[in-house]
């Protein structure tokens, strides 16, 4: 970053078998840039807090869990510089690509992420999944993101900070600050990366990931582009309405209660869109 100082987060829980290996292979990769890491210790019940403080490294403590975004959010308040790389602490990042993605943000990147090869762990069960939520995203917020939860990535704390109010506690952190950032208009990149076997506690990719995923995507879309959900809904319940009046017409001239039911739905529907869009035509302007 043109010898800009560099703040790397590391959230942290119940990770002390590979926390002090992350943060000094940071500490290596990034020897040629001034930089402080910071480990966020999300009230881990093991000696992870203990690990990273053997390798001086600089931990800061959660006395109990509050969430990875709680964790991230602690680490972006106590950083003391505005470019910020995360990571996480189980061992599925390569330090060493932490470099590689400072590099591609120099070309005038709001945020670089690291978005997972075809030769990731678990990425042929994820696939499915990632495919839909691709597809979602892209016709949500109106760009294809190659890995919205991604927790390897390069950002500036100026541009994430107005975020604070909307980012969530939990997982969706990343997820959330990715989408909102594609929706404001800033320049995100890409860049692949391989994740490895998490190492402690074994990762698994379940059907509810996947759901709360879609969902999140399905919040975010709604807080900054309402009526990119609220039209096609409406839309559908309109044709709906109407083609069960046609359809009903051929047999008798009569129309159905579900027919005004559907037309009625898909009105209230239209409207409470145009109010959740003027509500977040409001919050963009403030």
């Amino acid at each position: 970053m043109n010898g800009e100082p560099v703040s790397i987060i590391i959230p942290a829980y119940n990770e002390e078998a590979s926390v002090a290996r992350t943060a000094c292979g940071a500490r290596e990769a990034l020897r040629d840039v001034k930089h402080e890491i910071i480990v966020v210790d999300d009230g881990s019940d093991d000696a992870t807090a203990e690990a990273a403080e053997q390798a001086r490294i600089h931990v800061i403590r959660h006395w109990k869990r509050k969430g990875y975004g709680a964790a991230l959010k602690t680490g972006l308040r106590h950083a003391k510089h505005d470019v910020i790389v995360i990571m996480d602490a189980d061992g599925q990042h390569d330090p060493a690509d932490a470099p590689r993605l400072l590099a591609k943000m120099e070309e005038g990147y709001d945020m670089v992420v690291g978005a997972r090869d075809a030769k990731s762990f678990q990425y042929a069960a994820r696939m499915p999944g990632k495919r839909l939520l691709q597809w979602m995203a892209a016709f949500l917020v109106g760009e294809r993101p190659e890995d919205v939860n991604s927790g390897l990535r390069v950002f500036r704390k100026s541009v994430a900070e107005p975020y604070f109010p909307i980012l969530p506690n939990a997982f969706s952190f990343t997820t959330t600050l990715t989408l909102a950032m594609i929706k404001d208009a800033y320049r995100v990149g890409w860049l692949p990366i391989q994740a490895h076997p998490r190492e402690g506690r074994r990762s698994t990719v379940t059907l509810a990931d996947g759901l709360r995923t879609l969902l999140l995507i399905l919040r975010i879309s709604v807080l900054f582009n309402p009526l990119k959900v609220f039209l096609p809904i409406s839309a559908l319940m309109f044709a709906a309405g109407f083609g069960y009046i046609g359809w009903n017409l051929t047999r008798e001239f009569n129309i159905p209660d579900g027919a005004v039911l559907a037309l009625a739905g898909g009105a209230v529907i239209f409207f409470f869109g145009l109010l959740a869009d003027q509500l977040a035509s409001i919050r963009r302007i403030k």
